[in-house]
């Protein structure tokens, strides 16, 4: 008798890249698991069902970090992806110190730190600010347009989040044209481009933390200097510098997209824009919907199997790497009813977040409500003031960035 093995799927597929929701979709409906493999790292296990995603988010027989797999010499797949992209050597450290790399005490440890920052009520306080950041942009568009047409994502969802977390963490208004160019270096993914720009984040924000520590102010990364005075051991200095950059670089690409991926979802569904229209009351339920139905985020960190198990009765050894599908698992019509419908009045349970596209579990994203702050007083602002707002090229022609981590457009060209 004769078997196969798993299915293998290259990360790199042509038609993943084309078109992820698809892609991911069929795998899912064919196993619950299939092999992933990216050159130059150790194969993983592709999860892609909204409870298997779920359950390898939440529960703690998974860990984010290769070194936390007791007993076993694990294969740490980000730091191959870092290196295998291009990044230098000595800088890899900074990107392996975030919160997402951590488990248990030492993620409690860092994520407490800048939890305050991204509470209800501050990010609650945020918001008259958000709101005048986003009329300003707003106001400069018609000036920046082309012959008629505008890139809004260019010129209002990427500096939106940049504008609002730079001011939040604490850069100066001089140095934000910098970062936000720095940031979108990093934006398409691994290559030359992410390394430039990760060489330059670190640099600037090592420079930054040496004047906050001469000249203190009110904001983040004075506070996070403030609690590594007061107990070295709560915050190293590489992770200080981590902090800063992954909250610069998270807090502002997710929600660029949300806003860019967004637009384009509403203004290629004549019906569900009308409704958005005629009932701004909409915008938190849409919000969610658009994060569920074209989220940027296609999957999640990886994580590492502590023990032998099975998901979907499947065996996963001990040691072994696994990658949450969000774009997968938000597509499951085993969660949602016609999955791949756009419905801005699908109800989400009141007394939780159904979507994954902000993760799941202790690691579930701390700027979530920031992000969908944002992204309600974007989308609502756009659409009163811009009531003739339309695409500028025909849907077809919209082009989408190269990373296979991110669904993120080139461009969004439109006619105000």
């Amino acid at each position: 008798m004769t078997t196969t093995g798993p299915e293998t799927f290259s990360l790199l597929d042509p038609e993943l890249l084309k078109d992820p929701f698809g892609a991911y979709g069929g795998l899912r409906e064919r196993a619950p698991l299939t092999r992933g493999v990216i050159p130059g790292l150790d194969p993983m296990w592709l999860v892609t069902r909204y409870e298997d995603v779920k359950l390898v988010m939440n529960d703690p027989r998974f860990v984010a970090s290769a070194a936390a797999v007791p007993g076993a010499d694990v294969p740490d797949l980000t730091g191959q992806m870092l290196l295998a992209g291009g990044i230098d050597e000595d800088y890899v450290p900074y990107l392996r110190a975030t919160m997402s790399g951590f488990d248990g005490a030492d993620h409690a440890r860092l994520r407490r730190l800048v939890s305050r920052a991204f509470t209800a009520r501050r990010v609650a306080e945020l918001r008259p600010r958000v709101e005048q950041i986003t009329e300003g942009l707003l106001d400069e568009l018609p000036g920046l347009a082309e012959d008629g047409v505008t890139d809004l994502l260019r010129d209002f969802a990427y500096p939106l989040p940049i504008t609002v977390i730079c001011e939040l963490v604490g850069v100066p208004e001089a140095d934000r044209p910098r970062w936000r160019e720095l940031s979108a270096l990093i934006a398409p993914g691994l290559g030359p481009g992410m390394a430039e720009g990760v060489r330059g984040l670190v640099d600037d924000t090592r420079e930054l933390i040496g004047l906050r520590r001469a000249e203190p102010a009110e904001d983040l990364i004075s506070e996070l200097i403030r609690a590594q005075d007061e107990d070295g051991d709560r915050l190293s200095d590489i992770e200080l510098v981590t902090m800063v950059v992954s909250l610069v670089t998270a807090g502002h690409e997710t929600t660029a997209h949300l806003i860019g991926n967004g637009m384009a979802a509403l203004l290629t569904h004549p019906g569900q824009l009308a409704l958005l229209r005629d009932d701004p009351g909409l915008l938190p339920r849409a919000v969610h919907e658009l994060m569920r139905w074209c989220g940027p985020a296609i999957g999640t960190s990886f994580r590492y199997a502590t023990e032998d198990l099975e998901i979907g009765g499947m065996p996963v050894r001990r040691g072994e790497a696994l990658m949450p599908v969000l774009a997968a698992a938000n597509h499951d019509p085993r969660a949602f009813g016609d999955p791949d419908r756009l419905d801005l009045t699908r109800d989400p349970d009141r007394r939780r977040e159904t979507h994954v596209g902000f993760g799941h579990g202790p690691h579930y994203c701390l700027g979530a409500a920031l992000a969908r702050q944002e992204g309600e007083v974007a989308f609502g602002v756009v659409l009163r003031r811009f009531p003739g707002l339309a695409l500028a090229v025909d849907p077809a022609d919209l082009r989408r960035g190269p990373n296979p981590g991110s669904w993120q457009l080139a461009a969004l060209p439109v006619r105000l």
